[in-house]
């Protein structure tokens, strides 16, 4: 009965283990560059792409583009697909850093974010940070920040910042998105566990 009890423990960490990844892995859509993929309508319904340019009013009176703007351009978007498919399928964390950085629009939430996790990916977590917070100061309602920001919490043994971010999340997303999910499962584990997101 012991060996059973023991089996089944395993087989449920396993399969935690392996939930969590899969629901801590995105970036942002790399297909619509939505930079905040929860919110963003089915296939079925989303509207045609328009080419908008935002603009914003500097204090010299001068306008100059929104820096999300680059929404539009398809060389933006190819480059962040590239990037992405680094990340994710190769995963080559300092080559997508140097794909990322070579699209001139590092305040752009999804590449920040992006390179913010690169970097947590590598081992640097100063540098990952920088990138996190850059991330959600383009856009303080990213919850796919918030979700990575908190796994970088977590990793650092900041538990009680990462229940911080899922307060967050709760609060762009509620709590069935996949981002607060990944989160607070991460958060269900036992401290030093060992597992990576």
């Amino acid at each position: 009965m012991n060996k059973l009890a023991t089996l089944a423990t395993f087989v449920m960490a396993m399969v935690a283990a392996s939930v969590i990844p899969a629901l801590a892995a995105g970036g942002g859509d790399p297909v619509s560059m939505d930079p905040n993929p929860v919110t963003k309508p089915s296939p079925a319904t989303k509207a045609p792409a328009t080419q908008t340019t935002v603009t914003h009013t500097t204090a010299k009176g001068k306008k100059k583009p929104d820096k999300q703007s680059s929404l539009s351009d398809p060389a933006f978007a190819q480059g962040y697909r590239t990037a992405y498919a680094t990340v994710y399928d190769r995963n080559d964390y300092a080559g997508a850093i140097v794909q990322l950085r070579a699209l001139g629009h590092d305040d752009h939430p999804n590449v920040a974010n992006l390179i913010g996790y690169s970097y947590r990916k590598l081992g640097d977590y100063k540098l990952s940070q920088v990138w996190y917070e850059r991330a959600l100061k383009a856009d303080p309602n990213h919850v796919l920040t918030w979700q990575y920001y908190g796994l970088w919490q977590i990793e650092q043994g900041n538990r009680d910042q990462a229940q911080y971010h899922l307060s967050r999340i709760a609060a762009i997303c509620g709590t069935s998105c996949d981002e607060y999910r990944s989160l607070a499962l991460a958060l269900e584990q036992a401290p030093g566990t060992g597992l990576v997101y």
